[in-house]
């Protein structure tokens, strides 16, 4: 099994070597003319993103994106004309593997359809502030400058194209922490022996495309036997949608973990936003601690916290999934699963949306198994047992 595949210096084919690295092409969909403004600005402090069209309404984006090279758009929801929700699948179509990430607001409405907009086949979203806050929101704008670099980088490197070429004299630390969407090195991926000893508890970790992904995987797996906790990494108000939409689509026991509550066979608990979520040993029984401690890889919740509380309560008896994602959260607390005798499997690079945290794992020697998405379940239920 091979690793992550390196990257060509002059991409391949005729297309891809005539703009060898040259920046990532970006357009840019809002219905408002400063906060495309404020996003191209935002955007291009990063020497590596070029945004090389700026629209204001889904219509006026489809006939772009026919017309122009480009690798990755930023659409809004409600626009006139052609709102966000209808032109998404109509420019994915229009030009395949385009990558869309959605903005969307920081409230029920914003959540509901964000879920709906990955649902299309947006690979993700980010939740932007009020427009008077664009200008000052640091974070929002770092979020969205990761994301678009982790999800260009991942789609040339699945086209086997040259990556940009960092400018010469441009300071880096302008755009604040570089990304790293992929971690480790090229070379094989050395796989551990995965225990015989049945579970106890299975956690699960994701990021970038993990909804898509965590919907196809529990549809497919069904009831378990054990309690399954999952650190997917989004804001509150997004997290109890998330949870409602697994509930409706696996018809099992899924909601928000609160804080003292008793981790109970069969039962799905969600990170909520804003929050770590650990597991706690109390007399006879476990229960769920939500924390506010700081930020792991920038992250609250984090699946490092999560995998470690894991490891100190059950030990060995845990096995954990890394889904897609960016980054390399899950990284530190799978080393700690693993070094307890815990078991970890990971999504494979060709399935994930962006392979930064399975990559992590499985370049790291952590895993016990790397598998497309549509194995995972498979898997699961095979060391599992079902109820």
């Amino acid at each position: 099994m091979t690793g992550v595949a390196a990257v060509s210096s002059s991409g391949t084919g005729a297309k891809a070597a005539g703009r060898s690295g040259s920046p990532y092409r970006i357009m840019v969909v809002d219905d408002s003319a400063v906060i495309r403004g404020l996003l191209t600005r935002a955007l291009e402090l990063d020497p590596d993103l070029a945004v090389v069209a700026s629209v204001g309404d889904g219509l006026m984006a489809l006939n772009t994106v026919q017309r122009q090279d480009i690798e990755i758009v930023i659409l809004d929801i409600e626009m006139p004309v052609m709102d966000g929700l209808t032109a998404l699948p109509k420019i994915i179509a229009a030009k395949p593997g385009i990558q869309v990430l959605v903005a969307s607001t920081l409230t029920q409405r914003g959540a509901t359809v964000s879920m709906k907009a990955l649902a299309l086949g947006a690979a993700d979203y980010v939740t932007k502030p009020g427009s008077s806050a664009l200008t000052t929101a640091a974070e929002f704008k770092r979020e969205l400058t990761d994301k678009v670099k982790a999800l260009a980088f991942a789609r040339r490197q699945a086209r086997r194209e040259a990556q940009p070429v960092p400018a010469v004299g441009v300071p880096r630390e302008a755009a604040g922490p570089a990304v790293i969407p992929y971690f480790g090195r090229t070379g094989e991926l050395r796989l551990r022996t995965q225990p015989i000893e049945k579970p106890e508890v299975v956690a699960i970790g994701s990021s970038t495309g993990g909804p898509q992904a965590l919907f196809r995987l529990l549809k497919a797996l069904g009831a378990i036997t054990q309690p399954l906790l999952i650190t997917q990494h989004m804001p509150p108000t997004f997290t109890t949608i998330l949870a409602e939409h697994i509930q409706r689509l696996t018809n099992l026991k899924a909601a928000e973990a609160v804080d003292g509550e008793p981790v109970k066979s069969g039962r799905i608990y969600i990170a909520p936003g804003d929050f770590h979520m650990l597991v706690e040993a109390q007399a006879n029984q476990k229960i769920i601690r939500l924390t506010k401690t700081p930020p792991e890889n920038f992250c609250r919740p984090a699946v490092d916290p999560m995998l470690r509380s894991l490891s100190r309560v059950y030990g060995r008896k845990v096995l954990s999934v890394i889904l897609t994602g960016m980054g390399q959260d899950g990284l530190k607390g799978g080393e700690v699963l693993v070094g307890a005798g815990g078991s970890l499997i990971a999504q494979d690079e060709k399935t994930s949306v962006v392979w930064g945290m399975p990559g992590a794992v499985a370049m790291a020697g952590l895993c016990s198994a790397v598998l497309p998405i549509d194995e995972i379940a498979p898997f699961l239920s095979r060391h599992v047992g079902r109820p």
